[in-house]
């Protein structure tokens, strides 16, 4: 990070706190002068006019204002660390810098600076309009969806049949899928986790987009199955489909999953190059087969 060059400023007292040497022995005077010095004595009030001109450029770079960046430095000025450092501008320099960066960062998280300097916090996205999204949320969330009429005791008994008629052929389709991925060089247990851990999280989701959203982001799941990164992304889009518009009426669009359920088989789908392709490339593994490294 590059600061203005700023001029070398001596104060009445002959203090020149523009060096480290000369910022270390103000900083000193002014611990030793007790609190109330920081609000009387005059070279604190250029110290601090100072440091906000220094550090101004540091804090148009996180959107921040110069005085935010001054704020964070007169905090540090008043420890320990900074008063006994080799370099104390460097000191100092680094701790605005990263509180900088935390602010910016709590600003994006709607949190405070406090919980943005968590990993567990900071690990989040910044929060996204509807309008982001390539796939508009109203199109697949459940919450904007109208349910249908209560059924009558007839559709009752209807809808239960077809429940278990779909039951069936909903396992049927999974373990269809499982043995294509084994069939494709897939490990079987790998093959078996990944499958049943997409069907589960679609189960309790509802729909294929949003499915493939939550679980393309889900590094702990994957860290779970013990699954590469490319091998994921090719499982998500083979099961559930490839999301983006272009492909909804395709068969790619489709995905595995809902090609087994409205009627495919097992042996359509191996006829099928483009997924035979993609499955056998991503099986986890293969690029070590290859001469490559497998992640």
């Amino acid at each position: 990070m590059t600061e203005h060059t700023l001029t070398t400023t001596t104060t009445e007292t002959g203090e020149d706190f523009t060096t480290s040497e000369g910022l270390r022995t103000l900083l000193h005077r002014l611990h030793a002068a007790g609190p109330a010095a920081w609000e009387h004595d005059p070279t604190a009030a250029e110290l601090m006019a100072f440091t906000a001109e220094k550090y101004a450029p540091l804090a148009r770079k996180h959107g921040l204002d110069p005085w935010e960046a001054a704020s964070a430095a007169f905090d540090v000025m008043r420890t320990k660390a900074a008063r006994e450092a080799t370099d104390s501008w460097a000191v100092i320099t680094h701790a605005v810098r990263i509180t900088c960066i935390f602010e910016e960062r709590a600003q994006g998280l709607l949190c405070s600076v406090h919980q943005a300097r968590r990993p567990h916090v900071s690990a989040f996205h910044d929060p996204e309009r509807f309008s982001d999204r390539e796939n508009p949320l109203t199109d697949y969330h459940p919450a904007f969806q109208i349910a249908d009429n209560p059924p009558t005791t007839h559709d009752e008994d209807v809808d239960s049949l077809a429940s278990a008629r779909a039951c069936t052929s909903a396992s049927s389709a999974v373990e269809d899928a499982i043995a294509l991925f084994m069939l494709l060089g897939w490990p079987p247990a790998t093959a078996r986790a990944g499958v049943e851990h997409v069907c589960g999280a679609l189960t309790r989701i509802g729909t294929r987009q949003a499915t493939y959203e939550a679980l393309r982001r889900d590094k702990h799941a994957r860290a779970l199955l013990d699954i590469p990164g490319r091998s994921w992304t090719a499982l998500l889009k083979a099961l559930l489909g490839n999301p983006h518009p272009a492909y909804a009426a395709t068969t790619a669009g489709r995905g595995v999953l809902l090609r087994l359920l409205i009627g495919e088989t097992l042996p359509v789908l191996l006829r099928d190059d483009d997924l035979i392709l993609a499955v056998s490339l991503a099986a986890p593994g293969c690029r070590d087969r290859h001469g490559g490294d497998g992640s």
